[in-house]
């Protein structure tokens, strides 16, 4: 027995829109769950007319600001951290960013005494912020690999405010 001309057809457009939807599901929840990962993906920020730099960050679901930002040019995400005294770099990332370890130390973390390298980050860009010849500590298993610790060798040299969920970080010229 044969099946009517057209009929394959048919379960074949049926099958390719059932994919075509699962796909853009897909695309669709996984920009829902970065931006709630990573809700300040793209932190503008603005300069005064007295060349004060200011960027605006959100908390995002987990109670932490994260936010989108660049090292030597290659884009990094960022985890404030004011308990880190430098940035700190996954070992993995600082290889693919082509950052040169030196000055071996030992590090007390949150997961212990760790064996880490120095090395220095010629250009941070946070939004409008930018900082030049910053300290950057590289440890071994920085979890996860792709995100960077903005310590304090970036942070100190701010104004923080933090108010209702929204951290303002502030470059005085």
């Amino acid at each position: 027995m044969t099946s009517p001309p057209g009929q394959g057809l048919g379960k074949g457009m049926i099958i390719a829109a059932w994919v075509l939807l699962l796909f853009l599901l897909t695309l669709f929840f996984g920009r829902v769950l970065e931006q709630r990962e990573n809700p300040n993906s793209i932190p503008g920020g603005s300069v005064s007319g007295q060349g004060v730099r200011e960027v605006v960050l959100e908390r995002n679901a987990q109670g932490h600001y994260v936010a989108s930002g660049a090292i030597n040019g290659h884009p990094v995400v960022f985890l404030v951290d004011t308990g880190a005294t430098d940035v700190a770099v996954s070992e993995a990332l600082a290889e693919r960013l082509g950052l040169k370890k030196h000055g071996g130390a030992f590090s007390h973390t949150a997961n212990g005494v760790v064996a880490v390298w120095q090395t220095t980050l010629h250009r941070v860009s946070l939004g409008v912020i930018e900082m030049h010849n910053l300290r950057a500590t590289i440890l071994p298993d920085l979890k996860p690999s792709n995100q960077v610790l903005l310590g304090m060798s970036f942070l100190k040299k701010l104004e923080l405010i933090q108010r209702n969920g929204v951290l303002t970080l502030r470059q005085l010229p």
